[in-house]
């Protein structure tokens, strides 16, 4: 049985190709069918408005891009957790530098800190599970 677990870890691990990418929200997109949850991203909730602007501008930034996601191998409801890239370039980091979403250092491991500016740090609430 660890085997079997070790060997379906290896295959979620390696890199999802997008044919297809529809965006839930700033934290979540469905690449190829697949949801998949953005390692260390803390975006704001569709319910609100700052949500609603979060998922328009990762609509607009990731519309005619190439999307790939590497897969940690772990999952949250029915999403598997990863990094993804837009034509090679960080989603995560790319939507918490443009303002819609904060770093979530407990998974990040302070990944994107560095990024954040400082009116999404004064309008966006961090998830207490990011402290």
């Amino acid at each position: 049985m660890k085997r079997f677990l070790t060997a379906a870890s290896l295959v979620l691990a390696t890199t999802v190709l997008a044919g297809g990418t529809y965006v839930r929200d700033a934290d979540t997109i469905v690449v190829d069918g697949t949801p998949v949850r953005l390692n260390g991203v803390d975006a704001p909730e569709l319910g609100t408005r700052s949500g609603q602007n979060a998922k328009r501008w990762m609509v607009n930034y990731l519309r005619g891009k190439t999307v790939t996601c590497d897969l940690n191998g772990e999952r949250t409801y029915d999403r598997w957790v990863g990094v993804c890239y837009a034509d090679g370039q960080d989603v995560g980091g790319a939507v918490i530098a443009a303002g819609h979403a904060l770093d979530c250092p407990r998974y990040s491991g302070g990944r994107y800190r560095h990024l954040e500016t400082a009116a999404a740090k004064s309008r966006l609430k961090r998830a207490r599970y990011c402290r």
